[in-house]
């Protein structure tokens, strides 16, 4: 299995690690190590971006150290997050020969965004947040103002979509406010899929594809599949999203 890269999976904001279970099951199939990573600012409201970013960190370093290489995915605010935690661990860009640390190989965005050099996740989104969501003052968090289950799973039964629903966590605002100093645009040092959610309510599939054609314009080596889903293709189409994720990874081991 170790001759095969690891994949860290870095879950959206409000949400669990094992928002990536059905995808991970599919995917430790194919002899592929699955590490599903919790981010501390679903876990405490004193967190921020900076420690979001250094979780992402340590889970790569647990595998490159190893001499394994790893692929990155990432989900919704996950991105921000993701591209950040990839400094210092891709392979070289000057072409010098590599040490027995393995590399961060690529990099998977599903229905996100890609992140800047030293700005907040806010400043990143277009300055203020986006209409379902807004700041409490009084508790440090980002409070959702819509019905989440259509936002986020309004292709999930109902029943399992209520159940995702309770599974939502508190999620600190300083992930979205703090932290410039350890952004980082590292998706510019790697090969990049992009999977769009074409019936996606949080963040529209026109936006996705903007942001997309942005990312070739600066350079970007980005390959873009579309999924007909939510916000939350990795619970609503686990296998063909689980598909896309292989299809991706078997192009960055031969581009390496």
């Amino acid at each position: 299995m170790s001759s095969n890269p690891t994949l860290v999976f870095v879950p959206g904001a409000w949400h669990l690690p094992e928002t990536w279970d059905k995808v991970t099951s599919e995917i430790e199939t194919h002899q592929h190590k699955c590490v599903a990573v919790a981010l501390p600012t679903t876990l405490s409201a004193s967190s921020n971006f900076s420690d979001d970013v250094n979780a992402v960190k340590d889970a790569i370093r647990a595998e490159t150290s190893k001499g394994r290489d790893v692929v990155v995915v990432v989900h919704s605010y996950g991105g921000a997050v993701g591209s950040s935690a990839l400094k210092g661990f891709t392979p070289p860009q000057d072409g010098s020969a590599s040490s027995g640390s393995g590399h961060v190989i690529g990099y998977i965005l599903i229905a996100s965004g890609f992140m800047a050099n030293g700005v907040t996740f806010l400043h990143n989104s277009g300055g203020k947040p986006p209409p379902f969501w807004k700041e409490d003052p009084d508790t440090g968090l980002a409070i959702l103002l819509v019905d989440t289950r259509e936002l986020f799973y309004h292709d999930l039964p109902e029943e399992e979509g209520n159940t995702w629903v309770g599974k939502l966590q508190k999620q600190s605002m300083k992930a979205f406010t703090e932290g410039a100093e350890d952004s980082y645009a590292g998706w510019k040092e790697v090969p990049v899929w992009f999977l769009a959610t074409v019936e996606d309510k949080a963040l529209p599939f026109a936006v996705q594809k903007s942001f997309v054609q942005a990312a070739k314009d600066e350079g970007g080596d980005v390959t873009l599949r579309e999924i007909e889903t939510s916000h939350s293709p990795m619970l609503s189409k686990p296998k063909e999203t689980a598909d896309v994720i292989l299809e991706a990874v078997a192009a960055f081991t031969k581009q390496k």
